[in-house]
């Protein structure tokens, strides 16, 4: 730019003004308001706020000014409520933008989709539609009113060398593209429900979860779809974009925002603001204010917990970034220089040109912090630090793909082997594994692109104006990038900001105790009806399954050799058994219960009463039968839910009000049949029993508690209000951390131990 003369006071020169602030709740958004509210206290704010469920714009606006950092602002101005009404709340957002204050002298446009791959048509909705619907209604009030514009230094897209502070340079159609991005959802929708795909994501569905029954695999499978739809809009955004020379769709949508900016240009005064990778605050509000993850944070994180074995960027690349109140100490003095009508101006808030920071750099800085402060992983010290050499992009992603193959593989080999707390325990570390995986398939994506950018980002018209104010003002509204200590501020200001927060979570978890048995809450008041507990029973109250209860019961009516060639048939049938179970559980009980065909009923009753209670004793955990009592003395109904004959659950009845067990159909003698009285509860007819017995019982479900230990039981825990999952098998163990459920281990006496025959010596 030209020199210009000094520019009055800041302060001075927008007293008595009114600025209407987009995206106040934001980052960005929130900062300006309090620097606004604590250096320019003679401007007026307007907010636009979006009602958020039941709470209305007014009332977040009052949540946001109750934080820590206006403290000191409210208080000046005699309390959180007084403060609030000096700012003019306008209630609605970008999908539909109401009218504007007709006095309004600025507009600043902070609000938009921030997220690097947004699904396309959202990324369309905020950033190129909502800034058009929004200058709409700035037009209704005012040629006069001054339209400042905050963009990213980004919108320079894949392109390499110098980015001037002007119009980024292309030929693309935006309503073309706008129509096309718009339009993308209603396809992508349309596309999903095609019977190839709804076929592949059934079958797998059905595959995982069709031991829980039909209906939940059916869930789970639309759940896919609606996940299927999401990564194919960002897919479908990321691409376009890179098509069309942009890093991702976020810059690329900010790109044609900025030109339907540019067309409102011609008759207004417009300014345009680029930040780069804005980071935590060097001085105000105070050093290290941040809210949430930004760009480098999960990155320095993950590195801290040594999660982050390479990063594909080049050494001696920048990465630019620049402190959030610098970027809001140059919207203050760009909204005190407004341009000429048809003549915007372009500013970069950026570090690149005279304070490159390269990632050889920062890596070693943050590094050198880690050295100092490092992470501590669970009782093994010290979180181990990867060694970064920057192999290039190219040999990250083939560690990548070699580390996912062996996941994959042994995921697998996990999800198929029996159950075992080794099993379960194999399965944590793999989930652990796989979120960090996750992490990184996504964040290296995300980033390699602007890892790898060679751009410098010219700021001339961002320094000629800061070089431009009262030299008090320049104290004030410090926005010179070129004076960044970056040792300093990451080292210093940045890694302990972000890193705090983390290290009082772990704390916490580790000076939290969790016992043994869990902990039971208190009879919940004021609900609709009387409060149960729901019990498995195999797995869960005791350590046996249906073919050793067979064997248990069948042995005791045979002698010597009849009883060695039970025990050898049972042998050669069980691995089919085994794959029935994996398949549909109510078949296989069906074929378990077959055996039982021949024996008289009261028999097994009798050898249920006279030798059952000392088998099932040895076999009880004690933590369930403590936790059963635990809900009756509160003044819970208990109810065992099994699927096992009701015979073996006799031994059982004093701890429950209610048993719901399978019963043996017999003949007129009392002989059994092979067959079922009635349909196993197994899977989801589990849950539809519940209810029914609930509404009949007068008892709240949502106050009530359950406890299983099989994915086939997810039905009967989803029913209840607290679910628990007791010894889970892999998948339902998922399932509950997904879900933050409690997770219990209730061991069984130590004296239990396993023989093929069950019966042992007592005949």
């Amino acid at each position: 730019m030209p020199d210009a003369p000094e520019l009055p006071r800041v302060a001075q020169r927008l007293a008595g003004t009114k600025v209407l602030i987009t995206g106040v709740t934001g980052f960005v958004g929130e900062a300006l308001l309090h620097l606004l509210l604590t250096r320019v206290p003679d401007v007026t704010v307007a907010v636009l706020v979006r009602p958020k469920e039941s709470v209305s714009g007014a009332a977040r606006i009052q949540q946001l000014l109750s934080k820590p950092i206006f403290a000191e602002v409210a208080e000046s101005a005699g309390g959180v409520e007084t403060l609030t009404q000096r700012i003019d709340v306008v209630e609605g957002d970008l999908h539909q933008v109401p009218a504007l204050p007709s006095d309004l002298d600025a507009v600043v446009h902070c609000a938009g989709d921030v997220s690097f791959d947004p699904p396309v048509d959202e990324g369309f909705r905020s950033n190129v539609v909502g800034t058009r619907d929004l200058l709409a209604r700035v037009a209704e009030v005012g040629a006069h009113v001054h339209y400042v514009h905050i963009s990213t230094a980004y919108v320079a897209g894949r392109r390499r060398g110098t980015a001037l502070e002007q119009p980024v340079d292309h030929s693309v159609d935006v309503e073309a593209e706008l129509s096309w991005g718009l339009a993308q959802r209603r396809d992508v929708e349309h596309r999903s429900r095609s019977a190839d795909l709804l076929d592949r994501l059934r079958t797998k569905a059905e595959r995982t979860h069709g031991r829980a029954g039909l209906l939940s695999a059916a869930a789970a499978a639309e759940e896919e779809r609606r996940s299927w739809v999401k990564d194919e809009l960002v897919r479908l955004g990321t691409e376009r974009a890179r098509s069309l020379g942009w890093t991702d769709c976020y810059t690329f949508t900010k790109a044609l925002g900025e030109r339907v900016v540019e067309s409102y240009a011609a008759g207004a005064p417009v300014s345009i603001v680029r930040p780069s990778i804005i980071e935590s605050a060097l001085v105000t509000p105070y050093p290290g204010w941040i809210e949430g993850f930004k760009m480098a944070e999960p990155i320095i994180l993950a590195y801290g917990r040594g999660e982050l074995p390479e990063f594909p960027a080049s050494p001696d690349s920048t990465v630019d970034i620049v402190p959030v109140d610098h970027v809001v100490a140059a919207i203050v003095a760009v909204l005190a220089n407004p341009p000429e009508p048809g003549n915007p101006v372009w500013y970069h808030v950026s570090s690149s040109a005279r304070n490159p920071l390269s990632f050889r750099r920062l890596y070693a800085t943050v590094r050198g912090y880690f050295d100092q402060h490092p992470f501590e992983v669970g009782g093994r010290g010290a979180a181990r630090l990867p060694e970064w050499r920057f192999p290039g992009a190219q040999a990250v992603e083939r560690l990548l793909v070699t580390s996912e193959r062996a996941h994959r593989a042994a995921d697998y080999l996990v999800t198929h082997a029996p159950r075992a707390d080794r099993t379960r325990d194999i399965a944590r570390r793999l989930d652990r594994q796989q979120r960090r995986l996750e992490f990184l398939r996504r964040y290296l994506g995300l980033y390699q692109e602007y890892a790898q950018a060679e751009l410098r980002f010219s700021d001339q018209n961002t320094r000629a104006l800061f070089e431009r104010l009262d030299p008090d003002d320049r104290a004030t509204f410090a926005f010179d990038t070129a004076v960044t200590d970056w040792d300093h501020y990451l080292a210093e200001v940045h890694c302990p900001a972000v890193t705090e927060p983390v290290r009082q979570f772990d704390e916490a978890r580790r000076a939290r105790k969790r016992p043994s048995s869990g902990h039971l809450d208190a009879v919940p008041s004021g609900g609709s009806g009387q409060v149960a507990a729901f019990f498995d029973m195999d797995g869960t109250m005791l350590s046996s399954n249906v073919i050793e209860s067979y064997l248990w019961l069948r042995l005791q009516e045979l002698d010597g050799g009849d009883r060695v060639a039970e025990i050898g048939r049972m042998a050669a049938r069980l691995p089919g058994l085994v794959r029935a179970e994996r398949r549909e559980r109510s078949g296989f009980l069906r074929a378990v219960y077959r055996e039982y065909e021949g024996s008289r009923l009261d028999d097994l009753d009798a050898i249920a009463d006279e030798m059952l209670t000392s088998h099932v004793l040895s076999k009880l955990a004690p933590e369930a039968v403590r936790r059963v009592r635990e809900h009756r003395a509160a003044g819970h109904r208990t109810v065992l839910i099994t699927g096992a004959i009701r015979p073996l659950t006799r031994p059982l009845l004093p701890l429950f009000d209610h048993v719901e067990a399978a019963d043996l159909a017999v003949d007129d003698d009392g002989i059994c049949t092979g067959f079922l009285a009635a349909a196993p509860l197994v899977g989801e007819s589990r849950a539809s029993w519940m209810r029914h017995w609930a509404a009949e019982n007068g008892v709240d479900l949502a106050g009530s508690s359950g406890y299983a230990d099989s994915h086939s039981d997810l039905p009967l825990l989803q029913a209840v209000g607290k679910p628990v999952a007791v010894r889970p098998d892999v998948a339902l163990y998922r399932h509950a951390t997904k879900n933050r459920w409690p997770i219990l281990d209730w061991n069984s006496p130590p004296t239990t131990s396993r023989t093929l025959n069950p019966a042992g010596a007592m005949r």
